[in-house]
Formats: structure tokens, C-alpha cells, sequence
């Protein structure tokens, strides 16, 4: 192992320490009214909403949105790129799964963005093209480096800066999903691995409310 895989390897063992603790924070403040069945299909709510920053990112249109203009549906974010060789494909396959079984009436309440921790290859053409492949409602976000350093932040969403430098690198990243309520403020996470059938059943009640 490298001194480059070896310090990833230790900062991906620090985030899930991290994680971890704060999961069962969560289940600790919420044991009288948490749902174990959330809980099984991974789904981790936060007891207090988390702001997130007005931060100015590029669609994959190639226009300028705010976090702001997520308001009014729950987001479900993941944060990867279009040249991951394996959970991202597998990831975002799996959501088309689950929000093909999902009533629309749910679906109609939620929107799943792909946020690149690739900004330098993963340009709004090359986002629009790899999304089609899976769901054309799909939506992508590109940003400068700094900015989406704030935003994986604002959200727990870890990676880390790739050497862009080599041919074909690769970037580590968290495989979990980051929830925005209606409101634009972070209302939770979703574990990986995912189980499309728990989550079908879950996500209704949880998008249901506001």
C-alpha cells in the first residue's frame, strides 16, 4: 500500500468512526420516537434540521442554480462522478430502481442530484450525457473546488482531493446519501448498502411530510 492509499485509507477510518458516533447520537436523542424500520432501511433523520449555505453551483444544463432553488422538493444527493468505475454506476442504477417503484405521488416530491467531486473532468455536457443513461430527470451539479468543499462539508458527504495530475485517477468518496427537506435544510442521511425494497417502503412517509 502507498503513503497515499494508506492516508486515505485512514481518513475514510476516521469518517466512519465519525459517522458512526453521530448515528448513535441520533438514536440515542430519538429512541422514544425513532422508527425501526427507518432505522433497518438505513435511514438516519436528524433530530434538529442542519442550514445549508447559499452556495452557487452549475447545473448540468450548463446554468447557474442556487441551493436556494432546491426548495419545494426533498433532495436526495450523492455525491460521485461520472468516471467512478463502480458504486457510482451501481448507485445511481439503484436509485432509478427504487424511484421506479416508488407512488408518484412520492416521486413527485423528490429530486436526486449527482453532485461531482470530479469538477475538472465532469463538465455540465459530460454530466447531462452520463445521467441520461439512468433517469433524464436526474440532475447534476458542478462547482468550483472550494465551493464544493463547503457544500460535501455542510453535509457530512466526505471525499478526497484526487492527484489530477496522474492519467485515469480515481476519487474516494462516501457512498451515502444526504437528505434536504422541502425547506432546503438537511434533514438526514441514508446508509449504504441500500435495500431498494425497505426503501420503498420507507421513503414514502418520510417524503410525505414538509
Amino acid at each position: 500500500m502507498t503513503r497515499t492509499q494508506k492516508t486515505v485509507f485512514a481518513l475514510f477510518v476516521v469518517v466512519a468512526l465519525i459517522l458512526g458516533v453521530a448515528v448513535k447520537t441520533v438514536l440515542d436523542q430519538r429512541k422514544t420516537s425513532f422508527s425501526p424500520e427507518q432505522i433497518d432501511a438505513g435511514i438516519i433523520l436528524l433530530p434538529q434540521s442542519r442550514a445549508i449555505p447559499a452556495l452557487q453551483m452549475t447545473d448540468q444544463d450548463g446554468q447557474p442554480v442556487s441551493l436556494d432553488q432546491l426548495k419545494g422538493k426533498w433532495s436526495v444527493l450523492f455525491f460521485g462522478y461520472t468516471f467512478c468505475p463502480d458504486i457510482c454506476p451501481t448507485t445511481l442504477a439503484q436509485l432509478r430502481q427504487i424511484k421506479a417503484e416508488l407512488p408518484k405521488t412520492t416521486v413527485a416530491r423528490m429530486q436526486v442530484i449527482l453532485v461531482s467531486v470530479d469538477p475538472q473532468r465532469d463538465t455540465p455536457a459530460k454530466l447531462k450525457e452520463y445521467l441520461g443513461y439512468f433517469d433524464k430527470d436526474f440532475r447534476g451539479f458542478n462547482a468550483t473546488v472550494s465551493v464544493l468543499e463547503s457544500f460535501a462539508k455542510a453535509v457530512s458527504m466526505p471525499y478526497v482531493q484526487p492527484d489530477t495530475s496522474k492519467p485515469n485517477y480515481t476519487v474516494s468518496h462516501s457512498g451515502n446519501l444526504a437528505l434536504l427537506g422541502p425547506d432546503g435544510t438537511q434533514r438526514g442521511f441514508i446508509r449504504a448498502p441500500f435495500s431498494t425494497p425497505k426503501l420503498v417502503a420507507q421513503l414514502p412517509a418520510v417524503f410525505k411530510g414538509d
